[in-house]
C-alpha cells in the first residue's frame, strides 16, 4: 500500500499506483475506464482520427471540405456566425471528450483524438469566405502552424488534459486566421 492508497481506496477498486506510474507513457487502455460512444464519436470527429497516416491533417481536411460545402449554401452574411458557433460547439464538446480519451488511453494528446483540429481549422476561418482559394489557404496556413507549433504554441500543450489537447491548436487556428486577414488586407488573397 502506498501514500496514494489508503484502505477504503482498495475496497472501492480505486486507482492507486503501487509504484510511482507515468500515466502517459502506455498507450494501451485502461479498462477501468470505459469511454462512451459520444466520446470516441466526438473525439475522433465521427471515425476520421482513425484514419492513417495523419489524422489530424485529414480531420482539417474534412472540416475544410464541410465548410466549403456549406458555404455554397449559407447566405455570406451568416457564414461567420455559423463558423463561431461551429468552432464553440467544436471546443465545449471537444474539451470534456479528449479528457476523456485521454485518460483511457493513458496518453497526453493520443493522436487519434482530433476534435482538437477541428476546432482550430474552424477559428482560422473566422472571417474568411468559404471560397475555394480562402478556404485551401486556411486550411495550409493552420496545419503548418500546428505543426510547426510557433511560441507559445508547444507551452500551451502543457495545460492539463483537454484543455492542453485544444488550446494549442486553437492558438494554431488564431495564428493562420490572423495572417489570413493580413493576407485580405494588402490584397495578396482576394476571396
Amino acid at each position: 500500500m502506498t501514500k496514494l492508497e489508503s484502505p477504503q481506496d482498495r475496497s472501492k477498486g480505486a486507482l492507486a499506483p503501487s509504484a510511482p506510474m507515468n500515466h502517459f507513457r502506455d498507450s494501451t487502455a485502461n479498462p477501468r475506464f470505459r469511454c462512451s460512444l459520444w466520446v470516441r464519436l466526438t473525439a475522433t470527429f465521427f471515425g476520421t482520427g482513425l484514419i492513417y497516416p495523419g489524422p489530424g491533417s485529414w480531420a482539417a481536411g474534412a472540416t475544410v471540405l464541410l465548410c466549403w460545402q456549406a458555404g455554397r449554401w449559407i447566405r455570406p452574411e451568416w457564414q461567420i456566425p455559423v463558423i463561431i458557433f461551429g468552432a464553440s460547439l467544436a471546443v465545449l464538446s471537444g474539451i470534456p471528450a479528449a479528457s476523456s480519451m485521454a485518460r483511457a488511453y493513458r496518453s497526453k494528446d493520443p493522436e487519434f483524438v482530433v476534435i482538437d483540429e477541428v476546432a482550430g481549422q474552424l477559428v482560422s476561418l473566422i472571417g474568411v469566405r468559404l471560397s475555394g482559394a480562402s478556404v485551401l489557404a486556411a486550411f495550409v496556413l493552420f496545419r503548418a502552424f500546428d505543426i510547426v507549433k510557433p511560441p507559445p504554441l508547444r507551452q500551451l500543450e502543457r495545460l492539463p488534459a483537454g484543455f492542453g489537447i485544444m488550446c494549442d491548436d486553437l492558438a494554431a487556428g488564431l495564428y493562420a486566421a490572423a495572417v489570413l486577414q493580413l493576407a485580405r488586407h494588402f490584397h495578396v488573397l482576394v476571396d
